[in-house]
């Protein structure tokens, strides 16, 4: 597949590798020439220096025949315009725009052009790491109304089956991380010390399911 990246610093270069590792071709613009220098020394794709929303630097891209498109540059407007010419434009479906205004980056996501935005996902991690009960966003599908997310569970809940556990939050555990490495669990699987959980959580389970983990199993604080 052919992906478009918009904007070379860090974010843009690092991607540019990880698509290409995978064997996508991949375009990198950026108006600053100088910014390929972080691309990964081996990186075989293209490098375009112009504006990531002009029509002919687009083309230039290869943005036609594109999988997808993200545009991270260091800018909100260009990004967001950028997004919305390459899907309005040229018809490609999977675009992503980083927003840095977490404010903006959520109304352009109810208007249908998808969002990154680092600051509220920085902040949640940080507080999913510190507080009980604490919780990060892995995929949300808000038309299914349900969310792929990592609960932190109370020590109590060690040795605890999995499938006691789906019954007692009304979710599913969609995956767990033991030792770094994912694991798909049975329902006989036990949560271990130390492990990740990642709950597939309806909208309307999720104040509870949070509620639930974060304390003793059979609702004891």
């Amino acid at each position: 597949m052919h992906i478009v990246i918009m904007g070379c610093g860090r974010t843009g270069a690092a991607l540019a590798g990880q698509f290409e590792s995978r064997g996508h071709s991949v375009a990198v613009i950026d108006r600053v020439g100088d910014a390929f220098r972080r691309l990964p020394a081996d990186f075989q794709g293209q490098r375009i220096t112009g504006i990531g929303f002009d029509r002919e630097t687009l083309v230039s891209a290869g943005v036609e025949d594109a999988y997808a498109f993200a545009a991270v540059s260091s800018g909100d407007n260009s990004n967001i315009l950028a997004a919305r010419v390459v899907r309005e434009t040229y018809g490609v479906d999977n675009v992503v725009a980083r927003i840095a205004d977490p404010g903006r980056a959520e109304v352009y996501r109810r208007l249908g052009i998808p969002t990154v935005a680092p600051v509220p996902w920085t902040s949640s991690q940080i507080l999913s790491r510190l507080l009980p009960g604490g919780a990060d966003e892995g995929y949300t599908d808000e038309t299914a109304g349900i969310a792929v997310r990592r609960l932190a569970l109370h020590d109590a809940w060690i040795g605890t089956t999995v499938a006691a556990l789906e019954k007692a939050t009304q979710t599913r555990v969609a995956y767990l991380v033991r030792f770094g490495t994912a694991v798909l669990p049975e329902p006989t699987t036990t949560v271990q010390v130390d492990d990740e959980l990642w709950f597939a959580i309806p909208d309307a389970a999720r104040a509870h399911a949070e509620r639930t983990v974060s304390r003793v199993p059979g609702g004891a604080k």
